[in-house]
C-alpha cells in the first residue's frame, strides 16, 4: 500500500482574493465549437455549450467595468488553470464535461479551491439539471408541477394518474435536448417507442409527464433574499431582494415543433419558417403576472438558487400555472438569450445585467466593493443606444409606453445555434 504524493501537498489559496475591485475574473465556459461528438452521442449533444460571441460579449462587459478578465475552458485542465491564475472571483457559465450532475462540477471545484464564483452553488446546479429531483423538491414544498413518472425501461407500467397525451424527455438534460414533435405521445405504442428512444439515445431515464395545453411563460430575475442596502445598485431591487424582469411568453404554435419548444425550433433563423415567437412583456392581466412571479421566486428559493435564475411555467387545461423547470445557469447571449431579451425589454443594459450578477456573488462571498452611482435608465422603446445589445434588439422589444395599447406586446424570433438556458 502506498500513499500517492503529489508535487504540491495540502494546497490552499491564501485569502488574498478578498479584496476590493477591480478584480481578476476567470470567465469559466464550455465552448460549443470545441465540443467533440462521439459516434454514439445524441444528435443534439453539446447544444447547451456557449458560442464564442457570447463569451466575448461577457468578457467585454466585465472589462468595461474595470476588471481583468481571463477566459478559461471548463474542461479537465481547469484545476491547473485556476491554481496558476489565482482569480479573485469566477464568472461561471460552464455546463460541465460529463455526468449526471455536470453543471455542479465547476462550482464544486471553485469551492474546493476556495474561490468565489457567480450563480448557484453545487446542490442547486445538480438539482436543476435533474428534472425528477427538482420536481420532488417542489412537490415537497407544495409547489405545482405536472404529474410525472420516471421510466427506467420501456416496459414500466404507466402510473394511473397519468393520462395520454404525455410528454417524454430525458431526465437530466436541458436546452430542449431530446424534445421534438415526437416527444408528445398519444398512444401506448408511441409512449413505449419514445421511452425506448430516450433510454437508448441519452443513456439515462426518461421523464414522462402530463402534457399541458396552455400558454408558456418564463420568469427571470437577479438577486438573493435579504437586505439590499449594501449592493452595487441597491435601487434595482425590491424589498424581497430580487429584481424581476418583464415576463416573457413563448408562442410555439407555428414553430417547427408545434406544442412544445424543441431543440429544432431553436435552430431556425429569425423570421424563418418554423421559428417560435416571443412576447415581452407578456400580454397577461396583472393578477396572473403576480402569480407567475410569486411562483417563480418560490421555485428558485426551494432549490436555494443564487444571483440569477429563470423559471419556465406553463398553464394547464384549467389555466392554472405549473412549474416546468428552472435554469440556474441561464443563457447570457446579449442578442438572443431569454434573460437578456427580458432585461432589454425594460431598458436594463447588458453591462448592468452582467456586472450585477458579478457583484451579487461578490456580496455573498464577502468581497468588498462600493455602491455605484445611479445610472439613468430609459425604457427600451426609446431605442436607446449603449444598452450593450445589438442595435436590432435595443428598443425593438417593447413599443414606447405612450404608443403601445394596453396588453400589447412585441414579438421576436430566435436565431440559430443559441442555447436557451
Amino acid at each position: 500500500m502506498y500513499y500517492f504524493q503529489n508535487s504540491t501537498t495540502h494546497f490552499r489559496f491564501p485569502n488574498h482574493h478578498r479584496k476590493p475591485p477591480p478584480w481578476r475574473v476567470a470567465l469559466l465556459a464550455n465552448l460549443a465549437g470545441e465540443f467533440a461528438r462521439d459516434a454514439d452521442s445524441p444528435p443534439d449533444a453539446g447544444a447547451e455549450f456557449d458560442r464564442q460571441e457570447t463569451i466575448e460579449a461577457l468578457a467585454a462587459a466585465l472589462e468595461r467595468d474595470g476588471h481583468w478578465v481571463h477566459i478559461c475552458r471548463a474542461d479537465y485542465t481547469l484545476t491547473e488553470t485556476l491554481r496558476n491564475l489565482r482569480p479573485d472571483i469566477c464568472f461561471n457559465i460552464a455546463e460541465g464535461v460529463t455526468g449526471d450532475s455536470r453543471e455542479a462540477q465547476v462550482p464544486a471545484l471553485c469551492e474546493m479551491l476556495d474561490i468565489p464564483y457567480t450563480a448557484s452553488r453545487i446542490l442547486a446546479n445538480a438539482l436543476s439539471l435533474d428534472k425528477p429531483q427538482t420536481k420532488r423538491v417542489w412537490l415537497s414544498q407544495g409547489l405545482p408541477t405536472p404529474h410525472y413518472q420516471v421510466f427506467q425501461t420501456p416496459n414500466d407500467a404507466l402510473d394511473s394518474r397519468l393520462q395520454l397525451p404525455l410528454l417524454v424527455k430525458p431526465a437530466r438534460e436541458g436546452t430542449g435536448m431530446g424534445i421534438d414533435q415526437r416527444a408528445v405521445v398519444r398512444t401506448p405504442a408511441e409512449l413505449k417507442h419514445r421511452v425506448s428512444w430516450v433510454l437508448q439515445t441519452y443513456r439515462q431515464p426518461a421523464l414522462v409527464e402530463e402534457f399541458l395545453p396552455g400558454r408558456e411563460f418564463t420568469v427571470g430575475f437577479i438577486g438573493n433574499p435579504g437586505p439590499t442596502q449594501t449592493r452595487r445598485r441597491p435601487w434595482l431591487y425590491e424589498a424581497t431582494g430580487y429584481h424581476v424582469f418583464p415576463i416573457l411568453e413563448l408562442d410555439n404554435g407555428q414553430s417547427s415543433t408545434p406544442g412544445v419548444y424543441g431543440h429544432a425550433a431553436k435552430e431556425v433563423e429569425i423570421g424563418g419558417v418554423g421559428a417560435p415567437e416571443y412576447m415581452c412583456p407578456a400580454p397577461i392581466p396583472s393578477e396572473l403576472k403576480n402569480v407567475l412571479v410569486d411562483l417563480g421566486l418560490r421555485a428558485a428559493e426551494a432549490l436555494d438558487a443564487c444571483d440569477v435564475a429563470r423559471v419556465d411555467i406553463r398553464l394547464d387545461a384549467q389555466g392554472a400555472p405549473q412549474l416546468l423547470e428552472i435554469n440556474t445557469l441561464p443563457g447570457l447571449n446579449p442578442a438572443l438569450s431569454d434573460l437578456c431579451i427580458m432585461a432589454a425589454a425594460e431598458g436594463m443594459s447588458y453591462d448592468v445585467l452582467i456586472t450585477e450578477i458579478l457583484y451579487l456573488a461578490a456580496e455573498r462571498n464577502g468581497l468588498p466593493f462600493e455602491a455605484a452611482e445611479r445610472e439613468k435608465i430609459g425604457h427600451a422603446g426609446s431605442r436607446m443606444t449603449g444598452l450593450g445589445y445589438p442595435v436590432e434588439l435595443e428598443g425593438a422589444l417593447v413599443a414606447p409606453p405612450a404608443k403601445r395599447e394596453r396588453g400589447a406586446a412585441s414579438r421576436r424570433t430566435r436565431s440559430a445555434g443559441t442555447r436557451r438556458r
